[in-house]
């Protein structure tokens, strides 16, 4: 596909843009409006290939659960093995289309590489993630930050707090969720891992605050995400932080995501997730 398409629709799902102009420039670059409808079915996610491991797996315990956030009530989707035992806690955070099918199995997932996940709703203080993606992306604009940030942080608490956790914990977060991880990982004293995919990079003076192992993972076209990359690693490398950087040949942003048709590129995803898992179990157990 055009890289000029990949490149508007990214355009559209991070940025103000709005789907009457999105539309309108997408049918400008395709020649006609029956082009630009045919293609939206390709571009957008569908959830219907979301479930990799089903929701009732007989190996999994999966719970709806809340915990008291920042003023407001979260509401989070947890997993766990089903044999009863301590495991190490990664938060699996989604991307700006908040708390969806795909991030639940993602979450069943780790689940099933032997961790108590959790994927909290950032969207919570809005009532949950709404089943329009549009609707939900306006949502974020309309978040508190410090508040967010607050959130997630109460997350992993509560989770760590839980009978079934040990003190160990890692978090994986995905394009608006990448930027989260790493904001984890400078907020987090104690937090063991982090992996964020595709995510915008913190401030420069930031890094020397982050302990934790740091596993970095981005699509070579994606040129929006990875303008950030040069000073985030430098800085890392000052500050003597651990850490690995990948960058995937031919991938997009979103290239992790396997309900979006066009840039999901499944090499790359199996390949960054087989490093996550190996990196989680030489540092969580």
């Amino acid at each position: 596909m055009d890289q000029r398409i990949i490149n508007l629709f990214d355009e559209y799902t991070h940025k103000p843009l709005s789907r009457e102009v999105f539309l309108k420039k997408l049918t400008t670059l395709t020649g006609s409006t029956a082009a630009a409808m045919a293609l939206l079915p390709l571009l957008e996610v569908n959830y219907a290939h979301a479930a990799t491991v089903l929701g009732n797996d007989e190996r999994l315990i999966t719970e709806k659960i809340s915990y008291e956030g920042e003023g407001t009530t979260m509401k989070a989707y947890l997993a766990r093995p089903r044999e009863v035992k301590k495991y190490p806690v990664v938060m699996i955070i989604h991307e700006n289309r908040g708390l969806n099918p795909h991030i639940e199995d993602v979450t069943r997932r780790m689940a099933l590489e032997g961790y108590l996940a959790i994927a909290p709703d950032a969207l919570s203080p809005f009532g949950g993630t709404p089943a329009d993606a549009d609707q939900a992306r306006e949502m974020f604009g309309k978040l508190d930050a410090a508040k967010n940030l607050s959130n997630f942080i109460k997350g992993l608490a509560y989770a760590k707090a839980r009978k079934e956790a040990t003190l160990k914990s890692g978090c994986m977060g995905f394009c608006w969720g990448g930027a989260m991880a790493n904001q984890l990982a400078v907020n987090v004293s104690d937090l063991n891992v982090a992996i964020p995919f595709y995510g915008r990079q913190p401030e420069a003076a930031d890094v020397p605050r982050i302990k934790a192992f740091m596993q970095l993972h981005y699509g070579a076209l994606d040129e929006r995400i990875n303008a950030g990359i040069a000073a985030y690693e430098a800085a890392l490398k000052k500050a003597g932080t651990r850490y690995e950087l990948y960058m995937y040949e031919g991938a997009q942003h979103a290239f992790h995501n396997d309900t979006a048709p066009t840039r999901y590129n499944e090499a790359a995803a199996k390949l960054a997730w087989s490093r996550a898992i190996k990196l989680l179990k030489q540092e969580l157990g």
